[in-house]
């Protein structure tokens, strides 16, 4: 895959969001592990860490390399049958991957001291990309529907009502063969979780009740908010809306256009997610230098003092690119500005092989040097899903996410004719 041009105030929007989006792609198909063609988790980390969340995110950027023309497409069903044929020898727990792969190897990476085991919101993320794939690779000849195959026996793995503890009304984050429930870590919104409880719900094979959502997701103390700040009234979240990723993790490919059910309008969340975010750096309470109306979005990235959840209850003074840039479907007019500023005005501390770095601080004159895939995943998909729906119409189009959304009381355009059993 060819390097892409320099930056150059004189591109067109359009020719500005094919060169993130082609650029930022590089970070998967280029910096993927030789190995197991999986997404390494970070730029200037160990080279061996490869990442299931990110990888799935990767997944969905080859596609859209594919649709652009900007990778073949036999080239990609390779590489995916290259990550598939790794997966399926690496380690899981109740068809559920660690959070961290040795990318060589396939052994469990521990991501903290009692973290050694099943990651299930990282499998979600992961199989999210895997039904883009599923969907779109739909040819009857050549290695298409070996693939298809190969991605239908991993999902029908993962055990979900395993991981209710024997049934209890809600999902849990861990497991762990040495630790077991030892995190015990319930998946409680609002955050990046909802993709993890759509999938459990309209699983062929070891699905959950519904209740574990109803019951368990939407009873969290930071599901319901109704609050107005900074002008903006946020339906769901904690008060500052939370990191920016929220908006985007499992949107990726769950379309919120007209995605409604009892709680909340998911397309209103979202976008007003983003304004409360954008609303927030433009008052700037914390004085830090740099923010405003072209220069906002708080979301989880490294900084200074290390990688952290950056929202604005945890405002640090760092912006990251990916937050501002992967909300373009929900805040066109505010998100495009921004990318102009960080590409026209800062693309000389911003603009590197991959993209945009993960992240900047004005105010302590600090620049990354890193790129993490579970950040530049987002702006890849979320530009092709502003600019085509792609990614959106592939997801929604699976019988299980139909089925998911449907028997979890869901409307949407895409379930129609979706029936509940």
């Amino acid at each position: 895959m060819p390097r892409s041009a320099s930056p150059a105030s004189s591109l067109t929007d359009e020719e500005l969001l094919d060169l993130v989006q082609r650029q930022s792609l590089r970070y998967f198909w280029d910096f993927g592990h030789p190995v197991s063609g999986l997404a390494r988790d970070r730029t200037h980390g160990n080279d061996d860490i490869v990442t299931i969340g990110g990888s799935g995110f990767g997944v969905m950027a080859m596609v859209v390399g594919v649709t652009r023309g900007w990778l073949g497409r036999d080239e990609v069903v390779e590489r995916l049958h290259r990550m598939i044929a790794f997966l399926e020898k690496a380690q899981s727990y109740h068809g559920v991957f660690p959070h961290f792969l040795h990318g060589g190897t396939g052994a469990t990476v521990r991501f903290s001291r009692k973290d050694d085991g099943a990651d299930l919101v990282e499998m979600a993320l992961l199989i999210q990309g895997l039904i883009a794939a599923q969907v779109y690779f739909d040819g009857d000849g050549g290695k298409e529907p070996w693939l298809r195959g190969r991605i239908e026996t991993m999902r029908r793995a993962v055990e979900w009502d395993w991981f209710t503890r024997d049934g209890r009304e809600v999902l849990y984050w861990h497991w762990s063969p040495n630790h077991g429930w030892a995190m015990n870590h319930e998946l409680l919104g609002w955050n990046e979780c909802l993709i993890a409880y759509v999938l459990a719900a309209g699983a062929t094979e070891h699905a959950i009740p519904p209740a574990a959502y109803h019951n368990g997701f939407a009873q969290s103390r930071t599901f319901d908010n109704r609050r107005v700040q900074y002008g903006v009234e946020l339906p769901l979240g904690p008060d500052g809306g939370g990191p920016l990723f929220f908006a985007h993790y499992s949107f990726l490919g769950l379309d919120p256009r007209g995605l409604v059910d009892r709680y909340a309008d998911y397309w209103a969340q979202n976008v007003a997610h983003t304004r409360l975010n954008h609303a927030y750096c433009l008052a700037n309470p914390g004085g830090f230098k740099g923010y405003g109306p072209d220069c906002w979005g708080l979301s989880a990235s490294d900084g200074p003092e290390g990688y952290s959840a950056h929202a604005p209850d945890n405002d640090r003074g760092v912006i990251a690119p990916t937050a501002a840039i992967s909300s373009l479907p929900y805040t066109p007019e505010l998100t495009m500005p921004a990318l102009r500023h960080f590409h026209d005005d800062l693309g000389d501390r911003l603009w590197r092989d991959y993209g945009f770095v993960d992240a900047f601080s004005e105010s302590a004159g600090w620049y990354a040097e890193t790129h993490l895939a579970i950040d530049q995943g987002p702006q890849i998909v979320m530009i092709e899903n502003h600019r085509s729906g792609l990614i959106w119409d592939l997801v929604m189009r699976d019988p299980e996410v139909r089925r998911g959304l449907a028997r979890l009381d869901f409307r949407s355009p895409h379930l129609s004719d979706t029936p509940m059993a």
